[in-house]
């Protein structure tokens, strides 16, 4: 197993990290938590957060699987995400064990709104079910035609990360359609503002705390429509905010990031975002993550190393995108080590989320995030 300090004596590993765009001054005000001499920070756009350039996804902790985490806290890292969609709740009931053992102001917490953009699908499917099916027919090829102009299928922008991604765009689109026929026969209120409410008080509970520094909502966004026609979710987001449950909104997506980022933008509610960018879909994402950042709403990407490695049974890694990232970040690193780097070239990208699974990935990923040698 590598150190960190075997990494950053390797001459390769110090040109590597020299790519990077730079690190937050240490003197720059804002909000640092659990900083340290071995990490790098970057400011997370209005929130005032720095956080560690790398930090910790929550697919798989659980509360068997969270050691790890305490060891990347022990080194700098200071972001922590979850969702209730994790495991059934596992990921928060993990998270719950670490604020056990580290005190809570030690890093920055958010958890999603899981359940909203599948509730949303359901109601409309549910209608959809009912009716006719010359009419189903019709809403089908209004569907496509609106998935079409959008241009988000084209293969040098829609990467696909998981099995159900296409289905999700098709039935977040159907959605978006039926709610312009028959959005008047949906209780808005329970549907689209109290089900946050709820939910985020099932995760404070699940993670044994009183607050969380952002919630995401849309969690995994599709399109732009579910960002900026649901008022109901900046409603919500106030009475929590104004209650101390939560300090920051942000909003998740894969499929459409650039579209997303810019309908976000637009409603001035969105402190931050986590999208997908890589080397494959960077000439679609990165004039909106640049737009994101001159308006002071952070990003964070994920995503990165996924197209160019896969991983077991994910398929095969995306031709064109290796060879650029060969080229764009060459030496003897590992693939995803590359592409992690190569998303730190940004300078309006605040970090990259990494799913650490264990204490092998802290060891090896961590060290990317050191400071730059001069």
């Amino acid at each position: 197993m590598q150190t960190r300090r075997e990494f950053l004596s390797s001459a390769a590993a110090a040109a590597a990290l020299s790519q990077k765009s730079n690190a937050a001054p240490e003197e720059a005000a804002g909000e640092w938590r659990n900083k340290q001499p071995g990490m790098a920070y970057r400011k997370l756009g209005r929130t005032g957060f720095y956080v560690s350039e790398i930090v910790m996804g929550g697919n798989t902790i659980a509360p068997d699987n969270y050691k790890h985490v305490l060891a990347a806290l022990d080194r700098g890292l200071n972001y922590l995400d979850t969702a209730p969609g994790y495991e059934g709740g596992k990921s928060e009931e993990g998270y719950a064990q670490v604020l056990k053992e580290r005190p809570r102001d030690q890093f920055f917490l958010n958890t999603k709104i899981s359940i909203w953009d599948t509730n949303r699908a359901q109601i409309y499917r549910s209608i959809f079910d009912g009716l006719p099916g010359a009419e189903q027919d019709r809403l089908r090829s209004k569907t496509q035609d609106e998935i079409d102009e959008s241009k988000v299928a084209r293969p040098d922008y829609f990467v696909g990360y998981f099995e159900a991604q296409r289905q999700e765009l098709e039935d977040a689109t159907l959605a978006n359609v039926m709610e312009k026929e028959f959005g008047r026969q949906i209780n808005r209120a329970t549907n689209y503002k109290d089900i946050i409410i709820k939910s985020l008080d099932q995760s404070l509970k699940r993670l044994g705390t009183d607050h969380v520094d952002l919630m995401t909502c849309p969690d995994g966004a599709n399109t732009p429509y579910e960002v900026k026609s649901y008022p109901e979710i900046f409603e919500a987001f106030e009475i929590l905010k104004k209650a101390g449950k939560v300090r920051h909104l942000s909003v998740s997506a894969h499929t459409d990031p650039a579209g997303v980022i810019n309908a976000a933008i637009g409603t001035g509610m969105y402190s931050a975002c986590m999208v997908a960018y890589n080397v494959v879909n960077a000439g679609s994402v990165e004039n909106a993550i640049a737009r994101a950042s001159k308006s002071d709403m952070g990003v964070i990407a994920m995503k990165v190393a996924r197209p160019v490695f896969p991983g077991p049974g994910g398929g095969e890694p995306n031709p064109a995108g290796l060879k650029r990232l060969e080229a764009e970040v060459p030496g003897p690193l590992s693939v995803p080590k590359r592409a992690y780097l190569w998303a730190l070239k940004n300078p309006n990208v605040a970090a990259v989320i990494s799913d650490m699974v264990n204490q092998k990935l802290v060891d090896d990923n961590l060290p990317l995030a050191a400071p730059k040698q001069q």
